[in-house]
């Protein structure tokens, strides 16, 4: 009989250990070391050396490489036009937030094409599964169902219908009988997850995966389980919330942070093709300080988000920050901008909370003007325009900086009926489309008085 052998490994990062330590040499994480009993493997063989003969650039065919369509729009547009021929996708997000309704429902689009679908339950019954697919309105004879979380199984089943699309949720609940550990150790994540990738990619079946997320929002287990796959997406949305957000973090065969928007109802996800005004308050409803839109760039889409801001005065101790779906160290450098360099001395002694409508992420720089003007504009106690937009990224002397594809958002906010667009000026001036006023600003000053006019 094989000598087990016990292994302490890094939840974080993978580091492996033969003796326990509270802190990872590797990545500094405390109580992060995890016991697993391991069984040594004996070598399976070198690969042939017809396989490991290198190959001209020139010689290589991508005629097998073309996108597969879903009728799913959105998740099209997340994967970057469709799903790829043995390509692994590896799909995380909240418990309940519709993962495996969004897989099901996607299985069932595929289906319509007829194209054949293994669906892996492994934290499902048979008949937990079938009740959701009959709340979808699905009953395909192309999509099969196997209840089991034994890899073995798994492979013998992949190999035995050929599918040209396999679903496993969850990866990590599955297990092989090589190894000795429990379910979802580090382990048997990586090594089921390998097995899985390899199968599918001489296959050339699409592989998705269904991944857990830790109590931080991160993807659980080894992060090289995010370096094995070729797709990373997160499902999000606030629970209290019907709208639900896709957004990739990787990507090899599209736009990283592409996003996806859906509405979950009693019959399923559907599709919002415009969720630009899903972000808006109603614009009849008046001025109001505290409030700018500006449009952020979510991998090829142009999306217009609508920043509150609301300051008050502290009364006793610090004044608090808090922030959703807005980095919270961008927001004390702007606040620390608006104080120095535009003048807001009174934002020393305020609360300051701001939020995006909708809770949706702005992850990039060019939401700091629309953000500035919210805050300066409630703490004024002066409404903005509603029919104004502003886009730029703020510096740290308070000048206001080009960002990227800024003609194309400006045709977004045209497009939605917004009249002026306050940018960064830049060299060479940028058209104006007819039915906009774009208005080039160089600093933050100059911005929140042309907003606060």
């Amino acid at each position: 009989m094989p000598k087990l052998r016990t292994l302490y490994v890094c939840q974080q990062c993978g580091y492996q250990s033969i003796k326990w330590a509270g802190r990872c040499p590797s990545c500094g994480m405390w109580n992060a070391l995890v016991e697993e009993i391991t069984e040594p493997h004996a070598p399976s063989g070198l690969a042939s050396l017809e396989d490991a003969q290198p190959t001209l650039l020139t010689a290589v065919s991508l005629e097998d490489t073309a996108h597969l369509q879903t009728g799913v729009g959105e998740f099209d547009r997340v994967l970057g036009g469709g799903i790829v021929s043995g390509s692994v996708t590896l799909v995380g997000g909240e418990p309940g937030i519709g993962k495996s309704t969004l897989l099901l429902s996607v299985a069932g689009a595929l289906t319509a094409y007829g194209h054949t679908v293994l669906y892996v339950s492994g934290e499902e019954s048979l008949h937990q599964t079938k009740l959701r697919a009959t709340r979808l309105g699905l009953s395909s004879s192309l999509i099969h169902l196997l209840a089991h979380t034994q890899l073995e199984a798994i492979i013998g089943a992949i190999k035995q219908l050929r599918p040209q699309v396999v679903i496993v949720d969850s990866i990590q609940v599955i297990e092989t009988n090589a190894l000795s550990s429990a379910p979802g150790s580090i382990g048997q994540v990586r090594a089921c997850a390998h097995e899985l990738v390899q199968l599918v990619k001489g296959s050339r079946s699409a592989l998705f995966l269904v991944g857990h997320v830790t109590k931080e929002g991160f993807l659980a287990g080894p992060k090289v389980l995010e370096h094995l796959v070729d797709t990373v997406l997160y499902f999000e949305g606030e629970p209290t919330s019907g709208f639900r957000v896709l957004r990739s973090t990787k990507n090899r065969f599209g736009a990283t942070y592409e996003l996806g928007v859906f509405h979950m109802t009693t019959e399923g996800l559907v599709e919002v093709p415009n969720p630009s005004e899903l972000f808006l308050s109603d614009p009849a409803s008046g001025g109001v300080p505290g409030c700018m839109v500006t449009v952020s760039l979510e991998g090829s889409r142009p999306l217009l988000v609508e920043v509150q801001a609301l300051t008050s005065p502290c009364g006793m101790g610090l004044p608090r920050r808090r922030t959703t779906g807005i980095d919270f160290n961008r927001l004390s450098m702007l606040l620390a901008v608006l104080e120095r360099r535009v003048g807001l001395h009174q934002l020393t002694q305020q609360d300051v909370f701001v939020s995006s409508l909708g809770g949706v992420r702005l992850l990039e720089p060019a939401a700091d003007l629309g953000i500035g003007i919210a805050i300066a504009s409630s703490l004024k106690e002066r409404p903005t325009n509603r029919r104004d937009v502003a886009i730029g990224e703020v510096g740290l002397t308070g000048e206001v900086r080009p960002v990227t594809n800024i003609a194309q958002r400006i045709h977004e906010a045209k497009r939605v009926g917004f009249q002026r667009c306050l940018i960064a000026a830049q060299r060479g001036g940028v058209s104006s489309p007819e039915g906009i006023e774009v208005i080039p600003v160089h600093h933050v000053r100059e911005a929140v008085a042309l907003a606060l006019a």
